[in-house]
């Protein structure tokens, strides 16, 4: 078998990679915590949004900075490894293998199948609703290792389809809500006995977490990105950007929609409680149906990523049965045995979510929102990497490099310790729990970090 994936993606997907990952779920699942968690404080809300926005652009922006200087297998364990050595390299990309991937690909096939029962009118948390989370993932990962090609395409045609509610919520809503006069009600809004506007702000940021994560996945398929050096910068930051964007004015039009008061209280139906009350009970509805789609193409991007997650460590000779995990399958070209541990470990954490968050407490005391203490988890790792950039950069400035990246590290280096202070105000205890749990699996990880000789791996591979 052979162990080299092909270049099969342009800019176009890549960019579509990009807004595709993050673009599509957590804008719907998050704006109605967001909304709840600032008592309805729509300006506070923007304000969140903005934030969360600056650091993803910023930390993007130093990621197409490191794309556009290496390319090898992995953008992010690479990018590690060339900043911080092996050893802190195989710690993030066990991270990412074992924990981020598989929980956001798990909560994802939880969001379409809510979005669904939304639609047909099911319990979110019932068992027609997990039978559902199961099977979008189990889909999710066979369109992946069995026809990659197929999953670009996906991958472009649901990027397009989100495009559709956002844009129509954006444009019509704010219309609409000028019309009505809700948009001034709804800036106007304050809610009796609010919480303190920092921690709101603190929570709120901490909730755009997951709304805006995903970006960071594109980078491991930059081995399969042609020209990456050049086509995955453009892509992380013009994308980034874009989404931004995007999450503004939707969250603007939403407001022109509905009152804030029934959007708190509609729970998950309020985004269709809205499209409702905007284009009609019919035409709501079908513009909801494209909200599941694009819940999909979240799903099957994240899965991209994840399906590779094992393999970029065998393919070191490192973690577990490299040998096995290295493969890459010579019909679809895909690491087919890395996909199948994937795809188990990620049922592992849908099981887990169900029983730390959409039910009575399965695991005691250690619960946590696998939404987004992982991925505040990945801010944290970010910050070595980061620092050490830093001096890299210094030393190219006084050879006559670019001041502006400095100025961007240092705003992605603050941007990463404030989101760890979110997650730490806004979950609290729960963080100590994940912790713990974080040190279990890391240690297992750690256990299997020495690698097998690159000569012996390769020689089984022929």
């Amino acid at each position: 078998m052979e162990n080299q994936l092909e270049k099969r993606y342009g800019l176009v997907t890549a960019i579509c990679t990009v807004i595709g990952i993050v673009v599509g779920s957590g804008v719907f699942f998050k704006a109605e915590k967001i909304l709840t968690c600032t008592d309805g404080r729509t300006g506070l809300g923007i304000l969140a949004w903005l934030i969360g926005g600056v650091i993803m652009v910023s930390c993007a922006y130093v990621f197409g900075v490191m794309a556009s200087r290496h390319e090898r297998c992995n953008g992010v364990v690479d990018y590690v490894e060339e900043m911080c050595g092996e050893k802190y390299g195989y710690f993030v990309g066990w991270f990412m293998a074992a924990i981020y991937y598989p929980c956001l690909t798990s909560v994802l096939a939880w969001i379409t199948a809510r979005y669904f029962s939304v639609l047909i009118g099911w319990d979110i948390t019932g068992g027609q609703c997990m039978v559902l989370a199961g099977f979008f993932l189990i889909l999710a990962y066979a369109n992946n290792v069995l026809s990659p090609i197929i999953a670009g395409k996906v991958q472009v045609a649901t990027t397009v389809i989100k495009f559709v509610p956002l844009v129509l919520m954006a444009v019509v809503g704010t219309i609409f809500g000028l019309k009505t006069g809700m948009t001034v009600e709804n800036f106007s809004y304050v809610a009796q006995d609010a919480s303190p506007a920092g921690s709101a702000l603190l929570t709120a940021v901490c909730a755009t977490s997951f709304a805006y994560e995903g970006w960071v996945c594109a980078t491991s398929i930059n081995s399969e990105i042609k020209d990456s050096k050049k086509n995955l910068p453009l892509a992380l930051f013009w994308g980034t950007l874009i989404i931004v964007f995007i999450y503004i004015v939707y969250y603007i039009g939403i407001s022109g929609a509905v009152d804030n008061v029934t959007m708190m209280a509609g729970g998950e139906a309020a985004a269709k409680i809205a499209f409702t009350e905007v284009f009609s009970k019919i035409g709501g509805t079908g513009v909801f149906v494209l909200i599941v789609f694009s819940c999909y193409g979240v799903l099957n991007g994240l899965t991209m990523a994840n399906v590779r997650g094992f393999y970029a460590l065998a393919m070191r000779g490192k973690g577990y049965n490299p040998k096995m995990f290295s493969q890459v399958d010579p019909v679809t070209n895909m690491p087919t045995s890395g996909g199948v541990i994937a795809l188990l470990v990620a049922g592992w954490w849908l099981v887990y979510f169900y029983g730390a968050n959409l039910t009575a407490p399965w695991f005691g005391p250690f619960c946590f929102d696998t939404s987004e203490i992982p991925i505040i988890t990945l801010y944290a790792m970010y910050i070595p990497m980061f620092l050490m950039m830093m001096k890299r950069e210094v030393k190219y400035r006084k050879e006559g490099g670019s001041a502006g990246n400095i100025v961007v590290l240092i705003l992605a280096i603050a941007g990463s310790i404030f989101m760890v202070i979110a997650a730490a105000v806004a979950h609290k205890m729960a963080c100590i729990y994940y912790l713990i749990i974080f040190a279990v699996i890391m240690l297992i990880g750690w256990a299997k970090r020495e690698s097998i000789p690159m000569g012996e791996l390769e020689a089984h591979k022929e």
